[in-house]
C-alpha cells in the first residue's frame, strides 16, 4: 500500500492525500489552503483523476473540502463518501471559500453522496475503511484503510481531549498519518478554556469571537463564564450540532442546549453587543466575522481570536497590528494527545500532517518514529506485517 501526499505536510492547508493498492486508489480529503492563491490553493493532484475510485471527506472545514468544486470541475465523476453533518455544512464552506466560477457550474453533488454513520466500515475494491468518530466536530471522522497486507490510519482533524465532544480510539496500525496541528504545545485544552474565559471576563463590555461555525463554537460557549450573543445566522446549525448526541459527551448536550437558549440573537443591524458575540468565520476570511471584524476594529471594540490565524488573513492582520489578542481554543491535538494517540495506535512509523516542519521537529523528541521530511508530491509506502 502507498501514499500520495497531495496536501498538509509542511504547511497547514488544503489536506489531502490517496491511498492506494494495486488497482485502488481512494482521496481522502480535499481541502484548500486559505491565504494561498494559485495552484498552492488547491491540492497538487497530478495523476489522473480517472484513476480515484472513491473520495472520502472527513468532515466540512475549509482545509479539508474546500476544493471539491475544484476537483469535481477536473473529471472526478465516482462517489463522495461523507456524513450526513458534513454534507449539511458543505454547501456553506463551498460559498465561501470555492472558486465562483468552479463552484457555478459544479455544486455539492447531492446525488452523488454516500451517507455513513461515524464507525461505518466500507469496502471499495480491495481496500476496507473503517471510521471513527473525530473529537474535532459533529460528523467528523478519522480513516483507517487496510488492504489485507498493511493498515494506514489517516486521522484528520482530532481532539483526544475535548470538552464537549466524543474521540474513538485510533486502531493499531503499521502508519499513523496523524493531526499535528500544534507540534508539541504543552498546555492542554481545559487550562487554554480557562485562559479564554479569564479573558472574557475581564471585558465586561463586550468582545468579538470569531469562530468557525462548526466545531470550536461549542467549545467556547461551553468555555464562556457567562452569557452570549450568536450572530442569527449560527443558531439553526448550532442547535443541530447540539441535537447530535452521540458526537458529544454525557451531560454536555443539556449544557450547551441551556446556554445557547439563553444566547441573545444579533444582526448585522445591530449595535454592537454588551456581550461576546461569536460570529463565523474564524480568520475574518467569510461570513459574518469578514464584515465585523473591521467594524470592530473601527469601533475599539475588543477582539479575540482563538485558532489558525493564515498569514494576511483579516484576523492575522488585525492580530499583527496590536488591535486584537489571540488564545488558542484547542480544536487539534496538543502534545499529551499526540502521544496517546501514537502510543495506542501501536507506537507505529507516523507522519504529521497540518504542521509545519519546525514544529515536526519539536514533536519528534516525543515521537521518536515521526518522519519529519515528507513533503507534498512525496510517495511513501505503508510497512507490512506489524498491525495487530
Amino acid at each position: 500500500m502507498m501514499l500520495d501526499l497531495l496536501g498538509g505536510f509542511g504547511e497547514k492547508g488544503r489536506t489531502s492525500l490517496t491511498v492506494n493498492s494495486g488497482n485502488d486508489r481512494i482521496l481522502l480529503d480535499v481541502g484548500i489552503k486559505a491565504g494561498a492563491s494559485g495552484a498552492e490553493y488547491y491540492p497538487a493532484l497530478d495523476r489522473p483523476i480517472g484513476d480515484i475510485n472513491a473520495l472520502f471527506v472527513s468532515h466540512a472545514h475549509e482545509d479539508h473540502v474546500g476544493a471539491l468544486s475544484w476537483l469535481l470541475s477536473r473529471g472526478y465523476v465516482g462517489p463522495i463518501f461523507m456524513t450526513a453533518e458534513t454534507r449539511d455544512e458543505a454547501p456553506a464552506t463551498l460559498a465561501a471559500y470555492a472558486d465562483p466560477g468552479d463552484l457555478s457550474r459544479f455544486p455539492l453533488p447531492v446525488n452523488r453522496i454516500e451517507i455513513f454513520e461515524p464507525g461505518d466500515t466500507i469496502e471499495i475494491g480491495n481496500l476496507t475503511v473503517r471510521t471513527g468518530r473525530s473529537g474535532h466536530v459533529v460528523g467528523g471522522v478519522w480513516f483507517a484503510v487496510d488492504d489485507g497486507k498493511s493498515r494506514a490510519v489517516y486521522t484528520a482533524d482530532v481532539v483526544p481531549d475535548s470538552n464537549v465532544f466524543v474521540m474513538d480510539t485510533i486502531p493499531h496500525c503499521d502508519l499513523l498519518v496523524f493531526d499535528a496541528s500544534y507540534g508539541a504545545d504543552p498546555v492542554p485544552g481545559a487550562a487554554r478554556a480557562r485562559e479564554i474565559s479569564q479573558w472574557v471576563a475581564r471585558h465586561p463590555q463586550g468582545c468579538l469571537l470569531p469562530t468557525p461555525l462548526s466545531g470550536r463554537s461549542l467549545e467556547l460557549i461551553a468555555a464562556l463564564p457567562g452569557s452570549c450573543a450568536i450572530h442569527t445566522g449560527m443558531r439553526s446549525s448550532l442547535e443541530a450540532q447540539i441535537g447530535a448526541s452521540a458526537a458529544l459527551l454525557p451531560g454536555v448536550s443539556d449544557l450547551l442546549r441551556a446556554r445557547l437558549a439563553g444566547a441573545a440573537d444579533w444582526t448585522d443591524a445591530d449595535p454592537l453587543p454588551s456581550l461576546p458575540l461569536l460570529a463565523d468565520d474564524g480568520m475574518g476570511e467569510a461570513g459574518p466575522s469578514s464584515r465585523l471584524l473591521p467594524r470592530a476594529d473601527d469601533a475599539g471594540f475588543p477582539v479575540l481570536l482563538t485558532g489558525h490565524l493564515p498569514a494576511g488573513s483579516p484576523g492575522d492582520l488585525l492580530h499583527r497590528a496590536g488591535r486584537a489578542d489571540w488564545v488558542r481554543m484547542p480544536t487539534h491535538p496538543t502534545l499529551s494527545g499526540s502521544v496517546d494517540i501514537w502510543e495506542k495506535a501501536g507506537r507505529p512509523e507516523a507522519i504529521g500532517h497540518s504542521c509545519t516542519t519546525d514544529l515536526l521537529k519539536d514533536l519528534k523528541s516525543h515521537i521518536p518514529s515521526l518522519r519529519t521530511q515528507c513533503r507534498i508530491g512525496q510517495r511513501i509506502a505503508v510497512p507490512q506485517g506489524s498491525k495487530s
